[in-house]
């Protein structure tokens, strides 16, 4: 018998020109994969060259054939998971991971580690691909996950007692930063963005969302799961290449616990009466059959919007087909309509928030929201005193002129 590449029968080929081993998936791609809708959009796994997972994500309308080079770099072993501290004054989390100092900084596109390898480039990706995901090499969290009973009965009341247990407050305290940390290629290009990608692709990386969503929910002790694109050296960018993050908490994060305190003090239609309310207002930037995108009534940067679908859902996972489709257009058409502000490209952070992992999955909707610290087409907002020290913002650009402005822009995108 030949050998076996994650249970499935497969052939070994050379590339003289790489040296490396490739890997060709016999038969039909089993589409048996958690949070996968798109039958067409094929999941093929393999392990980088230090064990990290690897994951490719190819297009429905790929044109890269069904084979996979092996890593066959040497590398050194995996750093020792970080250490989380907590903050007696605040009871919040700190992940101290050191190994993060020796991460690349704005490499030339010729070193680029999210490129595909390379004779002369040895990077983390060792094939061409669409769209790739693979456990970061210098996680913040990770690479080890908590102990977990095996049934379901059993880790529901572990999730439970490890969040009041995270949730105490005590001085001196540290707990491992179990979890994990993941990359999102979105292209193999050197440079881009979610924006910049096709309709295709965008539906690809979605998928890929949903998937690892819930993969990384169904880890043991991973409380929170937290897709997101940083974009622009603004932000503090240090690679060009288009690509996100996601990261697997221990915890639930502090964001997500003063939404459940708000909550719990409105009640759990906080997030649909919102909805409800923004869409019937001046703020709207798109409405569309599944999604609402919005500039908030009390946006606190010069650029902030809010995406959000019309239904309750509570991740990535739980959309439907359908709401995935019109996802990738719309979250495109509010994409490219930030960059059209200015003759520059907008920085920005998009985060997709979403539901805590064991509980309030009924009251916390799905969320991605956009904020970018600029103000002028040469001028950013900077974090001082009030805002940085005590938590308490001043806006600088009226929420009702940023959405006139974002329409006008939005509504000349073409896809």
């Amino acid at each position: 018998m030949g050998p076996v590449c994650a249970g499935r029968p497969c052939f070994a080929i050379r590339n003289p020109l790489v040296s490396q081993t490739k890997v060709a998936y016999r038969g039909r791609v089993q589409q048996t994969e958690p949070g996968l809708l798109d039958p067409r959009i094929a999941v093929r796994r393999s392990t980088l060259a230090d064990g990290r997972e690897l994951i490719y994500f190819d297009d429905a309308d790929t044109t890269l054939p069904a084979e996979r080079a092996i890593d066959a770099r040497t590398l050194d072993p995996r750093p020792a998971i970080a250490e989380m501290r907590q903050d007696p004054l605040t009871g919040e989390w700190v992940s101290i991971a050191a190994a993060r100092q020796n991460r690349v900084f704005l490499p030339p596109a010729d070193a680029d580690p999210l490129a595909p390898q390379t004779a002369t480039n040895p990077s983390e990706i060792p094939s061409t691909y669409d769209v790739a995901v693979f456990e970061n090499r210098s996680p913040s969290f990770g690479p080890d996950l908590a102990d977990w009973p095996d049934s379901a009965e059993g880790a529901t009341d572990a999730a439970a007692s490890v969040l009041a247990d995270v949730r105490a407050v005590g001085i001196g305290r540290r707990l491992p930063s179990h979890g994990r940390c993941e990359v999102v290629c979105f292209s193999p290009e050197h440079e881009g963005s979610f924006g910049t990608q096709s309709v295709s692709r965008a539906r690809t990386v979605i998928e890929a969302w949903a998937h690892r969503t819930a993969a990384l929910s169904a880890l043991p002790g991973v409380q929170q799961v937290f897709p997101f694109e940083n974009r622009g050296r603004e932000i503090g960018v240090t690679l060009p290449h288009p690509h996100g993050q996601i990261y697997a908490y221990p915890y639930v994060t502090p964001r997500t616990e003063r939404l459940l305190a708000a909550i719990d003090a409105y009640g759990p239609t906080l997030q649909a009466d919102v909805l409800e309310r923004e869409r019937s207002g001046e703020r709207v930037l798109l409405a569309a059959e599944h999604w609402t995108a919005y500039v908030p009534f009390a946006a606190r940067w010069p650029v902030e919007v809010h995406l959000v679908p019309n239904r309750h859902v509570p991740d990535l996972a739980e959309t439907t087909a359908e709401e995935r489709d019109e996802l990738s257009r719309v979250y495109l058409r509010l994409l490219r309509g930030v960059d059209r502000l200015y003759d520059t490209p907008t920085p920005y952070i998009a985060a997709w928030h979403q539901a805590p992992v064991h509980e309030h999955r009924d009251d916390v909707r799905l969320t991605m929201q956009l904020t970018s610290p600029r103000r002028a087409a040469d001028r950013l907002k900077y974090l001082a005193g009030s805002e940085a020290a005590m938590g308490a913002w001043i806006g600088d650009v009226p929420p009702e002129a940023q959405a006139a402005a974002l329409r006008t822009a939005i509504e000349g995108v073409e896809l």
